[in-house]
């Protein structure tokens, strides 16, 4: 079942407070060689949840597709994130994993 792009904004939102979270974590890790991982896993789930927000918008045929990879990354990302005491760290896994729960829901029901 297809929905509509209406009918994403709750998943949409989310897709986007993980995007700024993972963003604003990148730029607080870039630069400090131990924290390289979580920049690099930040990065990718930024970029992942930027591209998921644009295939909700347009209702694309394949978003459940992608919600279960984005699924599969949000999840890395929380679990790197996780294993750091920042605090901007703490909020990436916590938006990551608010995405995560949205993009298994898109996954199970737009088939």
């Amino acid at each position: 079942m297809l929905l509509n792009h209406e009918e994403y904004q709750s998943s949409f939102d989310e897709a986007m407070k993980c995007m700024v979270e993972c963003e604003h974590c990148t730029e607080a890790c870039i630069g400090k060689p131990e924290m390289a991982k979580c920049a690099r896993t930040c990065l990718d789930c930024a970029e992942i949840c930027r591209t998921a927000a644009t295939f909700m918008v347009r209702g694309s045929y394949f978003v459940a597709h992608l919600a279960r990879a984005c699924a599969e990354i949000c999840e890395a990302c929380a679990q790197e994130c996780e294993q750091h005491e920042m605090e901007h760290c703490k909020k990436c896994a916590q938006a990551c994993r608010r995405a995560v729960d949205a993009y298994r829901q898109i996954a199970s029901v737009a088939k």
